[in-house]
């Protein structure tokens, strides 16, 4: 892979803070610099409980939100029957 060099400027305090943290983990400060560069441009994670859906737009008014389980479970079945 080729490297491209890059300069930055900060703070003495960014600075010194930023050395910390790369000796804390036992990395060099580019190497610190290049993790976060990666992490952002990664975008960002994928977090939250993915139950939480099937609360949206629950009006209280049916059953679908208490019985999302057996709803999901029954369509789930219906699919691996159909293969």
């Amino acid at each position: 892979m080729m490297m491209q060099r890059t300069q930055i400027t900060l703070d003495r305090t960014e600075h010194r803070r930023a050395r910390r943290r790369a000796a804390d983990l036992g990395i060099s400060l580019a190497e610190y610099f290049r993790r976060l560069v990666r992490q952002d441009l990664a975008g960002p994670a994928i977090t939250g409980d993915p139950r939480s859906l099937f609360a949206l737009g629950d009006s209280g008014g049916s059953d679908v939100t208490a019985a999302k389980d057996a709803y999901a479970a029954e369509a789930i079945t219906s699919v691996r029957r159909s293969r």
